[in-house]
């Protein structure tokens, strides 16, 4: 492991504010997110897709949640080209805007009894336009933390945006703990609308911080010096196709789990197991707690002993508890569905998403880093992110409420997860040398693939 010192004062303040910067809009963005997934579980089925029968209502709901997923890689793509091109920050300022703005507006539509068809089909277009949002908003928020981010001390900084996935979760399942301690008929009837609306507060408190940060060293030397990319997803597709598969790759196993962990757990555990709705509730909250934690952990193991090796780790862990996880919550205890959520998501998860972004980011060049991790993201969320809680449905109920056929699943993504990391230095001294043959190599992947053969970050 190399050596390092300590950064001047003025350094550590401006990495303190962009730390600041970078996890306060992703918390933001992904608390508008999950309030969705909350809702979708809990309410939507009922206020805007009611059929007579319940499994159906909530398989609709859940292809209301799995639309985003689809859409976010086209978000991706039109965030990452402005990212790549103009810079990260004017960005992150967009998407943020975006989101904030599609979620109010959740909280103000009128429901499937009030306007019958429209209600559903205006509750999709706000989900799209958060979908577009968080599209660009992850890789902006990484890549910000990423290339402001000292020597030796990579895999930590990245790590810190990666918590916003679960402070937002945290925050958007308090925000339906508390109102759902209202009445049955109040929050059926409104009270589910305040999370929603009330989250205009926290967009402008991410928007007056984030207003504050000056551009990325990295992206600012490429654009000084003209290695800019003038269209980077063709020059993604064509210079770094194997390394946007393996990032495919990467990324099923840290969503697809994630998903049944903290989603689809709220409607198996209340609907076939007959928990309390706050039982399961604080269990996703407790569970988001300790995995915020344990996220930064894992990233500053990944400093020590390699972003693969941790990466794999976890994964192997995940295959691992597929079964428990079930066994778990079949006890029909409190304790177990506080077991199952906590060790899901605090324990056997955080080595996989603390270490995902800074694996991706090192396997692409300056120039099209926003565009490439963004592409192999989300596309890998499309496939097996906002889908696993609809094929979890779906695999319960073909299955007559086996849940042996969701583990099976989760095994999986976990074996193609660990096959497409394993290729990646493979992939990345292929493309390292397709880029030096034309003259585009700004050294970034080469030290990168050092890096990831020294299973430490230099």
């Amino acid at each position: 492991m190399s050596q390092t010192t300590a950064p001047p004062p003025g350094a550590r303040v401006t990495n303190r504010r962009v730390l600041i910067g970078s996890l306060s809009g992703s918390a933001i963005e992904w608390f508008d997110f999950f309030l969705y997934a909350t809702a979708a579980a809990l309410i939507f089925d009922k206020q805007f897709f009611p059929t007579d029968d319940p499994a159906i209502s909530l398989m609709l709901s859940y292809v209301s949640l799995s639309l985003t997923f689809f859409i976010r890689p086209f978000g991706g793509i039109i965030f990452s080209h402005i990212g790549d091109r103009i810079g990260r920050k004017k960005t992150l300022v967009i998407t943020l805007s975006l989101m904030g703005g599609a979620t109010v507006a959740i909280g103000l539509l009128p429901t499937f009894a009030q306007v019958g068809v429209l209600a559903p089909i205006l509750l999709m277009l706000c989900r799209i336009i958060q979908g577009l949002a968080i599209g660009g908003e992850w890789g902006g928020a990484l890549l910000l933390a990423y290339e402001y981010a000292p020597k030796g001390r990579r895999g930590f900084f990245g790590s810190v945006p990666q918590t916003g996935i679960t402070i937002g979760m945290l925050l958007s399942t308090i925000a339906f703990a508390l109102v759902s301690m209202l009445p049955a008929d109040v929050f059926d009837a409104w009270g589910w609308r305040l999370p929603f609306i009330a989250s205009v507060i926290l967009v402008f408190v991410g928007l007056y911080i984030r207003k504050g940060l000056a551009e990325t060293p990295a992206f600012q030397e490429a654009k000084e010096s003209g290695n800019v990319a003038k269209l980077p997803i063709a020059e993604t597709l064509r210079d770094h196709w194997r390394s946007v598969l393996i990032a495919i790759g990467a990324k099923v196993v840290e969503t697809a789990p994630f998903y049944i962990f903290a989603t689809f757990v709220v409607s198996y555990a209340t609907g076939a197991l007959d928990f309390e709705r706050s039982t399961v509730l604080n269990a996703v909250s407790a569970g988001a707690f300790v995995s915020t934690i344990a996220i930064l952990a894992m990233g500053a193991l990944s400093d020590r002993i390699g972003r693969r090796r941790t990466f794999l780790i976890g994964a192997v862990l995940i295959g691992l508890f597929a079964a428990p996880f079930f066994l778990l919550l079949d006890f029909g205890m409190d304790w177990g569905v506080y077991a199952a959520v906590v060790i899901g998501l605090g324990v056997v998860w955080p080595p996989v998403t603390a270490t995902l972004g800074t694996l991706m980011s090192e396997i692409f060049s300056t120039r099209v880093r926003y565009t490439g991790i963004t592409l192999g993201y989300q596309i890998g969320a499309a496939l097996a992110g906002g889908t696993a809680p609809l094929l979890a449905t779906w695999l319960l109920t073909t299955f007559d409420g086996s849940w042996v056929p969701i583990a099976i699943y989760l095994v999986a993504v976990a074996i193609i997860s660990i096959v497409a990391v394993t290729l990646s230095p493979m992939a990345t001294r292929r493309e390292t040398q397709l880029l030096a043959a034309r003259g585009l190599d700004d050294g970034s992947v080469v030290a990168a693939d050092r890096r990831v053969e020294n299973g430490a970050s230099a």
